[in-house]
């Protein structure tokens, strides 16, 4: 099996469209080896997929952090841990991570790619924390070598598309839960949120039923459907966000980023939503001819205006 950490200079003239990967710094193992609720399975075996023409990882049993540090010439002093998406079964990491990480550093935001463990009850004591242990240890983890990274410890934001827009909102509202023993007193919380298509609730009308099946299995209980339904975990502390979603999305319907919306709204917290006519579910950045093609000029506009 190939080993998707020796892969990545492979993948260089998959994102020749946005600039080599060589500002990558390092690679990152956000556990250090001690992944919290793991069970050990010699036949569950990370792997990279590049048969559809993007990069997929599965498998993840240990997550990483990919480090993509601003220029010092241009650097702002915010970072953004980015959660690319997959259904909660694999990450689409080249269209909503890597291209994502070197459109950050062409502002001077500092990025990092979170790849976090998909759940799955053969590899964790209980699959329905796994990602946001990993959201929050990324958080924590970027906080503490903020100094040493030259990043404002208060400019610390979270990216998610898709299902990774799920791991986000869960962080931005679930950051004060205690999933694992942190090592000290920094705070998982995100300072903004940027949610990309988002799968926000767990509520059968409006949910992504792939990502609620990973995460929750076919025997969920009312309770865990509420705790991870984000649009009822907003409060005052939620980070502010920026939303973009799409009217012919068929995949994640867009009451997810709506309902979300309204609950920050109600809750005086700021927030930004650009619904589009067309665009359907997991364009990345790509549409460039059409509306929805303008979204992260807007999110530009957002970090700026709200001092990002």
């Amino acid at each position: 099996m190939l080993d998707f950490k020796k892969l990545v200079v492979a993948f260089v003239g998959l994102v020749a469209t946005i600039g080599s990967l060589s500002a990558q710094n390092k690679v990152i193992d956000l556990w250090n080896g001690k992944v919290p609720g793991a069970i050990k399975s010699e036949e569950f075996k990370q792997n990279v997929d590049t048969t559809a023409g993007w990069v997929d990882k599965h498998s993840i049993v240990s997550p990483d952090l990919y480090f993509y540090p601003a220029s010092e010439e241009k650097a702002t002093g915010t970072a953004v841990v980015i959660c690319p998406g997959g259904g909660y079964s694999g990450l689409a990491i080249r269209h909503e991570g890597l291209q994502m990480a070197q459109w950050f550093n062409s502002l001077g935001i500092t990025a990092f790619v979170l790849t976090y463990r998909q759940p799955d009850d053969v590899i964790m004591e209980n699959k329905s924390i796994g990602p946001l242990q990993d959201g929050q240890r990324a958080i924590r983890f970027v906080r503490r070598h903020a100094k040493e990274w030259g990043i404002n410890p208060d400019k610390i934001g979270i990216m998610g598309f898709s299902a990774g827009g799920h791991v986000a909102s869960t962080i931005s509202t679930h950051y004060n839960e205690k999933v694992y023993e942190p090592e000290d007193s920094i705070s998982a919380r995100p300072d903004f949120s940027l949610l990309i298509y988002p799968v926000i609730s767990m509520d059968s009308t409006i949910t992504h039923w792939g990502s609620r099946l990973n995460l929750l299995g076919n025997n969920s209980t009312p309770e865990q459907v509420k705790h991870f339904s984000n649009e009822y975990q907003v409060n005052e502390q939620t980070p502010p966000a920026f939303l973009v979603h799409s009217f012919d999305d068929d995949v994640v319907p867009v009451q997810n980023s709506i309902d979300y919306a309204l609950a920050l709204k109600k809750h005086d917290v700021p927030c930004e939503l650009h619904i589009y006519e067309s665009g359907g579910h997991g364009y990345g950045m790509s549409h460039p001819a059409n509306t929805e093609g303008t979204w992260t000029e807007a999110c530009r506009k957002w970090l700026e205006a709200n001092g990002f």
